[in-house]
């Protein structure tokens, strides 16, 4: 959206939740849909407690499509009023599901989140429904890995529609994720995920003892989890408190430098597309070590450019980790060939080149088909 906006674009947005902006846009609109006003306006999406976060998700489940009819109407007389070339639904539930029903003749883009189909779609029928309808009524899709893309054409979208495959932050820049200048000696793990309902990070913590027992002078720093209460009790629980820091919510160019100080990133996702710390984390030379995931395979190779765990095993979790400290050589390597994936794959300039001929070809072909 910054990219479009700072071009000349015309952009509009409808967010589902209070947000404050630091590029400039024609208008936006506060259209809340599944609760989502509820959060409170300096709360990013994800930055809940754990607890809040696991009530949350269930509600938002069952109940959330309830809401989809008003916030649809909202929608639509935004739609109406403005009068755009295209609508882009960020993600599938509840943004997709409501432009689904609010676009009419406009032509409508989805995007997907690494957790669209995998963890919300098949969680109840009312989920099902709307997921199955917003891809039918999809005119192209986005997503940030090539499992989604096919995931996409099983729940109803026409695969001979306009996709692109392209990171969700719409690409790496490479004035704030580069490598450091030296490598880095200090056995620094980062987790960068902070608290999400599919990230398991209970059996981080869990892992973190039995790395301990072979490296004890190995630091694990947390993003997102200051005074996380789940946290501290897993830390206490697991005696580990001179061996983890936790921090709260940071800037991009503050997490860049955590990367370049970091040997490890690891994420214990059990449901993930593309995620962006993985992205930033390869293109800032930190080795990366993550769930066993498919769309994880789209950028990983085993013993290659990473490692790849069980999310569910703290074994196996610790395991992992404790190879990629011992494995020197295997992170240089790795760290060389990942930035040569980033700049091939993911770098900011290219991507948005190709954002832009993705709307230029659902532009087209929406054209072709009133014509």
């Amino acid at each position: 959206m910054r990219h479009f906006a700072e071009h000349g674009d015309e952009v509009y947005i409808a967010s589902t939740f209070s947000t404050t902006l630091d590029f400039p846009v024609k208008r936006m609109e506060i259209i809340p849909v599944a609760f989502s006003g509820l959060k409170k306006a300096t709360q990013r999406p994800g930055g809940a407690s754990a607890r809040t976060l696991g009530l949350r998700t269930l509600i938002r489940r069952w109940l959330g499509p309830l809401t989809i009819r008003r916030a649809t109407k909202r929608l639509r007389a935004f739609i109406d009023a403005i009068q755009p070339d295209l609508v882009h639904a960020m993600r599938i539930p509840y943004e997709g599901m409501i432009a689904a029903n609010a676009c009419g003749d406009i032509p409508l883009a989805l995007s997907t989140w690494g957790n669209d189909f995998t963890l919300h779609a098949p969680s109840t029928p009312l989920m099902r429904r709307y997921t199955r309808q917003a891809l039918q009524a999809a005119d192209a899709v986005h997503s940030d890995c090539h499992r989604d893309i096919r995931l996409a054409a099983e729940w109803g979208f026409d695969s001979s529609k306009p996709t692109l495959v392209a990171p969700g932050n719409g690409g790496i820049r490479s004035d704030i994720f580069y490598p450091p200048r030296q490598p880095v000696e200090e056995p620094i793990i980062l987790n960068p995920r902070g608290f999400r309902a599919y990230v398991r990070n209970d059996m981080f913590f869990k892992s973190i003892p039995l790395v301990l027992s072979k490296h004890p002078k190995a630091k694990f720093i947390c993003i997102g989890m200051a005074g996380e209460e789940a946290a501290l009790w897993k830390i206490k629980e697991h005696r580990i408190e001179r061996s983890v820091e936790l921090l709260g919510t940071l800037s991009q160019e503050q997490i860049a430098e955590l990367y370049r100080c970091s040997q490890i990133m690891i994420s214990p996702s059990i449901h993930d597309g593309t995620p962006n710390t993985l992205l930033e984390s390869m293109a800032c030379g930190c080795f990366p070590v993550a769930g066993d995931l498919e769309s994880i395979r789209e950028w990983i190779t085993p013993n290659k450019n990473g490692l790849l765990f069980d999310s569910n095993d703290p074994q196996s979790i610790a395991s992992a980790i404790i190879y990629a400290l011992e494995n020197k050589t295997l992170r240089e390597e790795a760290a060389e060939l990942n930035r040569e994936i980033i700049s091939a794959r993911a770098e900011y300039k290219n991507t948005m080149r190709r954002a832009e001929e993705f709307y230029e070809g659902l532009l087209k072909q929406t054209n072709t088909q009133t014509s």
